[in-house]
């Protein structure tokens, strides 16, 4: 108890001596900086392995890696060997050095050398080297007993190469390994090793036409020591002494400038500078290769632009990201990424359509659609080569990418829905509303950005994957972004019976129509293109010729690739067909060739009979056809193409019971395609069979039209410009009808016009307003129609 009471007094009695000593162990403990370098360090990107892409010179002019914990072998026994032989076994100050250095300053009269041990000029270097002085030079002892508490020997020899100098702008190891020798440090050769532990002692003697000999004894004479203390052998010391030294400082790596651009731009707040990338390097150079070559003929016709990028479907990694062709020059924009930038879809988006029509069971691919010409309230969308098929099949539609059918079928899916599955599939530049777009969003009237359009597929693609593998299961999270910065880490996410986006069935059946891709040849017919790999691709061209698109997927890769000008200038023959899909396939032939192609996805899929000619549920006078169809469609709409006709016993005319005896008809059932649709479709398909004319005592039955105007529409208003004589330009109507010798007389406004037979065209100039047109057939059958003239405003600048 005495012995308590002693220690307290003594306590109390030298407390000051105590509040001192603690104070001054705080100070002495938060005397070193946290982080010791707060130098700012160049933006880096990597691959997955630690491959250099590209780097961007740190805020303060310096080529300055950021921090690595890790030192090369090579180096590491360099350096210790050249500079200090004891540095795992002193405290931070090596008394032998240092007292060798007081004698050979004292013998000189100045101070020659320190005696600075690798602890020491680590903290030289984060004090800026200040001038040597001996209150710096006891601030400095201080302070490298500090560091030495705190880090392990291997972590301070990772401060001091990492911020060591080696020459000009060049600070670290891991940079001056990249500019001298083109390489990654733990690539360095034992010369190229003894060099760079050689420069920060005489960092000038790098520079090229200068001190080159002094350079190569003292890496030599290094390269001596290390032979001699046995850590390397006389071979290796023989090979290394012939190796010649860097020049002078090359060029760091650009592998992917415009994505260097976009993560520098993402994270100007961010602390982080080092970026891994999950990008293939080699595949990005051959990519950008790509591209460079097919520049050199696209520039011919003044396009300069291009974009490509390629991701792994399985894992939502983007492999190549080519935002723009290096070599456009800054006239033509080519710091501009085009990958993030928005740009017309042209039809690059019409098989989301399809698909979405697939699940919805309003069509299915042997549905047929009409394809005639179509004006819709002063909007006449056209088909590319402005030709008409009367009627076409769903998948031909698609796979030809007509424009017409593929409006009538947003018709019938509705726009608003539309609109809204882009939305959630991504597509947030398409941020206005549906009736913003109108019916051109499916034909180019929105814009999407190459990044957005690739990776929807891809998530389609991965869907379709993964329906077999989890049991007919699906996984919200296939459908999601992709991504270029290298995360390991994946998320579980519950399965659930219910498709998320599109089902596996609609995919299937969209990429096999998609797979056999029509395309016009010189001679404006249509022709399968055939790929030596099962691709399934599609082509976009928006409006005035601004943007061509070309998209591409197997079972494991996407592709994407946009070709234009940056500044939106059109040009005759930029289309996506003869522009972009030509890179697509060079890039293929890049990608590891799958040979398997999707499987199909039978457990969302039934048999059920359709309508062999219009691929509708059938009547029952339908020749019928069985096929795989999704569950959907087995509430799709009944042919409304086949009819029972009444023929007489030479089955030549048709009859009715007013002419003919009920016993003596003939009742068959026809393929009967509407006046227009079969106007198109008959010079297309020389087999249709026409109606058989009524025989002449019969009355005709009123039920089956026998002409239709092609144009205008019912209730079309017209907008017609002024000639330079300042009256209206003509307008060109037309018609069509069952009988090809039939007579047809035209009337306007109750005034007859012109009879027409064969070709049933008229040119007129109706003068702005409402108009009735009525056309009389030879049997006096009657179509009336109104339409409205409006003088279009000429623009004054």
């Amino acid at each position: 108890m005495s012995k308590k009471r002693n220690i307290k007094k003594f306590i109390l009695r030298k407390k000051w001596y105590f509040l001192i000593l603690t104070v001054l162990s705080i100070a002495y403990w938060m005397c070193l900086p946290n982080p010791l370098f707060h130098d700012p360090t160049c933006v880096i990107l990597e691959d997955k392995n630690g491959i250099l892409l590209g780097a961007r010179i740190a805020k303060d002019g310096q080529w300055r890696f950021p921090h690595r914990e890790e030192v090369p072998e090579k180096f590491e026994k360099a350096i210790i060997a050249f500079e200090d032989k004891r540095f795992y076994y002193h405290p931070g100050i090596d008394p032998a050095s240092l007292w060798r250095a007081i004698r050979l300053n004292v013998k000189s009269k100045k101070i020659l050398s320190g005696g600075s041990t690798l602890s020491m000029q680590v903290i030289r270097m984060a004090k800026k080297n200040p001038k040597r002085t001996v209150w710096n030079k006891i601030i400095e002892l201080l302070l490298v007993t500090r560091l030495e508490l705190g880090y392990s020997k291997k972590e301070i020899l990772a401060l001091y190469t990492s911020n060591a100098p080696f020459g000009g702008n060049v600070v670290g190891l891991e940079t001056a390994t990249w500019r001298y020798f083109g390489k990654s440090p733990v690539l360095l050769s034992w010369a190229e090793a003894a060099t760079l532990a050689v420069l920060p002692n005489s960092p000038a003697l790098i520079h090229p036409g200068r001190n080159r000999d002094a350079l190569v004894i003292k890496r030599n004479k290094l390269l001596g020591t290390l032979l001699k203390e046995q850590i390397i052998d006389s071979l290796t010391y023989e090979l290394a002494i012939e190796e010649p030294i860097p020049e002078q400082p090359s060029a760091l790596p650009q592998v992917a400038p415009h994505l260097m651009d976009r993560i520098y731009t993402a994270n100007t707040s961010s602390t982080q500078t080092r970026f891994k990338t999950t990008l293939n390097p080699q595949l990005q150079v051959q990519i950008t290769q790509i591209l460079n070559r097919h520049h050199n003929i696209l520039r011919n016709n003044h396009i300069y632009n291009g974009a490509a990028m390629v991701m792994d479907i399985e894992s939502g990694e983007i492999l190549a990201y080519v935002g723009n062709i290096v070599g456009a020059g800054q006239e033509y924009e080519e710091q501009v990424d085009i990958i993030p930038a928005p740009r017309s879809t042209g039809s690059i988006i019409k098989p989301l359509l399809y698909a979405a029509s697939l699940d919805e069971g309003i069509v299915h691919p042997r549905s047929l659609l009409p394809d005639i010409p179509l004006q819709l309230s002063g909007y006449r969308p056209e088909n590319f080569l402005q030709h008409y098929d009367g009627i076409v099949k769903a998948e031909r539609a698609l796979s030809r990418s007509l424009n017409v059918p593929i409006i009538r079928m947003l018709q019938n899916y509705g726009l608003e829905k539309f609109h809204y599955r882009l939305q959630t599939l991504g597509f947030t530049t398409i941020n206005k509303p549906a009736n913003h777009y109108g019916l051109p969003l499916v034909l180019g009237g929105a814009e999407v950005t190459l990044e957005q359009i690739t990776t929807a597929y891809a998530n389609m693609a991965r869907t379709l994957n993964h329906f077999a593998d989890q049991s007919g299961w699906y996984n919200p999270n296939d459908f999601r972004p992709a991504h270029y910065l290298y995360n390991p880490k994946t998320t579980p996410t519950k399965l659930q019976k219910q498709f998320p986006q599109f089902s596996a069935g609609a995919i299937w059946f969209t990429f096999d129509a998609m797979r056999t891709v029509e395309r016009p040849n010189t001679s404006g017919e249509w022709e399968i293109f055939d790929s030596s790999r099962p691709v399934a691709w599609k082509t976009g061209t928006s409006f005035g010729f601004r943007d061509a698109w070309s998209i591409g997927i197997d079972t494991k890769y996407a592709v994407g690739v946009w070709v234009g000008n940056a500044d939106g200038e059109g040009r005759p023959g930029l289309i996506g067909v003869y522009t972009a899909a030509p890179i697509l396939f060079d890039i293929f032939k890049l990608l590891p060739h799958s040979s398997n192609w999707f499987s199909t996805p039978y457990d969302e899929m039934v048999k059920i009979p359709i309508c062999k000619q219009s691929g509708f549920r059938p009547l029952a006078i339908c020749e019928k056809d069985t096929v795989w169809a999704l569950k959907s469609h087995i509430k799709m709409d009944v042919c409304k193409y086949h009819k029972i006709i009444h023929l007489d016993s030479t089955f030549q005319w048709q009859v009715n019971a007013n002419c003919e005896d009920i016993s003596n008809i003939k009742h068959l059932p026809w393929f009967v395609l509407p006046p227009v649709e079969a106007f198109y479709y008959k010079s297309k398909s020389p087999s249709y069979k026409e109606l058989p004319p009524f025989r002449a005592d019969c009355f005709k039955d009123n039920t089956q039209a026998s002409m239709e105007l092609i144009y205008p529409q019912m209730h079309a208003i017209i907008y017609v410009p002024k000639d330079i004589d300042g009256k209206l330009s003509s307008t060109i109507f037309k018609a069509a009808h069952r009988e090809e010798t039939a007579i047809i007389h035209w009337h306007l406004d109750n005034q007859y016009l012109a009879s027409t037979q064969h070709f049933h065209e008229i040119k007129l100039q109706p003068k702005a307003g409402i108009h009735q047109l009525t056309l009389v057939d030879e049997r006096g059958q009657r179509l009336e129609q109104t339409f409205t003239i409006l003088e279009k405003q000429n623009r004054t600048n």
